[in-house]
């Protein structure tokens, strides 16, 4: 890595002589366009040697400089015309300027550029000279690069001292960008002394200024990467939950593994490993069941309309305060909630210590306890039952042969209920710890190191 920082930096230290050679060389061609001369009022009153004395003096101008050789000049009226060629655009443009600063009307440039193979040989004399040039300067770019070279040690040692950074830094993430900004601003240190020691920071401020362009560009075109990569910093900061915490993302529910740079990875109640970008997360609604041990759980049933609804939700509520797991603070609830097409239906809610009973356990025990108790006591949970009304106009339904094979069942009863079996002992509802011994194993494995929870910070 360092060694190509620094081919990057001899290279623009050498491409420095050499851009400034080759807009030289190599101009690019434009029409003939008059040059503007200073405005102000024209006189009305001609002088005929004026147009001779001006065309005179440009005719001995041009002689004196050679680019200007094949340059011809007329006057007539204060307009100057130019015709002729000129070895490059710099060299016409130069001549019209010449030109302009006489009192004249206004300049007529026409000089094209000369393309014979003598102009080409000039360009060539021209690069070798250029040449020449750039070899002339290459002690004073050892030196730069020297002194660059040395800024880029400074700086690469600097980055490397990353236990000083995880002092100043929550965790090892943050400590890592600090050493990437301290490299990358030992390299653009670097680049803009080296360069402004050979004299070349206008080439460093243009390739900045396309850099500025191509990082907009890629910034437009990677905006996902960019929103997770600063999710990322910011969840490590706030720090959501701890690891092993039970929560639901969204619609996503399981344990936290870790959090990385790029996302929070959950398992599951069933096992499988779950990868949600940070950049979801960051904006999620995050539910975590683990951080209060004490969780509720509710259930409802229906009793029939023609029983003692506020009875039933009694008796409900004592048979909650009986089980064995159940909190006694907060209480047990039974709440009345509506009046459905059959039944009345009562909600029952109890409260549970995650960290001695399993949530699904105690509900699973919770709910055929209300039921038996309810049913004991003589009250009925109907299914839901449909009255049917039939138009008199329509036609009458074929009835009958139903109506014969019931006629001889009319006074038989109910059948009745079953016997019910001996009460169940105590059922175990103890948490299972499955799938937290998966995570602490799948943490504690050596290729999985890389984690940005903390639990020596607070969580948010």
């Amino acid at each position: 890595m360092l060694l190509r920082l620094v081919a990057a930096l001899w290279l623009a230290c050498l491409a420095a002589p050499l851009a400034a050679a080759l807009p030289g060389l190599v101009p690019e061609q434009a029409e003939p366009q008059p040059t503007p001369t200073a405005t102000g009022a024209l006189s009305d009153e001609r002088d005929p040697q004026a147009d001779s004395r001006i065309a005179t003096r440009l005719r001995d101008i041009y002689a004196e400089v050679e680019a200007f050789s094949g340059v011809e000049v007329a006057v007539n009226q204060g307009v100057v015309r130019l015709t002729g060629s000129a070895p490059s655009q710099e060299a016409i443009d130069d001549a019209g300027a010449i030109a302009a600063r006489f009192d004249v009307v206004t300049v007529e440039n026409e000089i094209a550029r000369d393309t014979s193979l003598e102009g080409t040989a000039d360009i060539v004399t021209a690069l070798i000279d250029r040449l020449r040039a750039a070899a002339g300067m290459l002690p004073l770019i050892g030196v730069a690069l020297l002194i660059g070279l040395a800024i880029l040690l400074v700086g690469y040692l600097l980055a490397s001292l990353k236990f000083l950074w995880r002092l100043v830094t929550p965790n090892d993430f943050l400590a890592d960008l600090v050493a990437s900004a301290i490299r990358f601003i030992a390299i653009i240190f670097a680049a803009v002394i080296a360069l402004d020691i050979i004299g070349a920071t206008a080439l460093l401020g243009a390739v900045l200024g396309g850099a500025g362009v191509i990082g907009i560009a890629l910034g437009f075109a990677m905006r996902d990467t960019v929103e997770n990569y600063v999710a990322s910093l910011m969840l490590s900061l706030r720090q959501p939950f701890r690891a092993n915490d039970l929560v639901q993302i969204d619609a996503f529910e399981g344990r936290v593994v870790r959090l990385t740079s790029r996302a929070t990875v959950l398992m599951t109640l069933e096992g499988n490993h779950l990868r949600i970008p940070n950049s979801a997360v960051f904006k999620a609604v995050i539910v975590n069941f683990t951080r209060n041990p004490q969780r509720r759980f509710d259930f409802t049933l229906g009793v029939d309309a023609d029983d003692d609804a506020t009875a039933a939700a009694e008796l409900g509520r004592t048979t909650l305060e009986a089980l064995p797991f159940m909190l006694a603070e907060p209480a047990p609830e039974a709440r009345i909630v509506e009046v459905g097409d059959s039944a009345v239906m009562i909600r029952f809610l109890g409260w549970i210590d995650q960290r001695e009973t399993d949530w699904f356990k105690a509900q699973s025990v919770a709910i055929p306890a209300v039921k038996t108790a309810l049913e004991d006591a003589g009250f009925g949970l109907p299914e839901p039952i449909y009255r049917l009304r039939f138009d008199p106009r329509s036609a009458s339904l074929p009835f009958e042969n139903i109506a014969d094979r019931d006629a001889g069942s009319v006074g038989e009863t109910t059948p009745p209920r079953k016997p019910r079996a001996a009460a169940p002992p105590p059922s175990d509802v103890t948490p299972r710890n499955e799938i937290d011994e998966m995570v602490e194993e799948e943490r504690d494995s050596s290729e999985q190191k890389q984690d940005l929870l903390d639990h020596r910070r607070p969580v948010e």
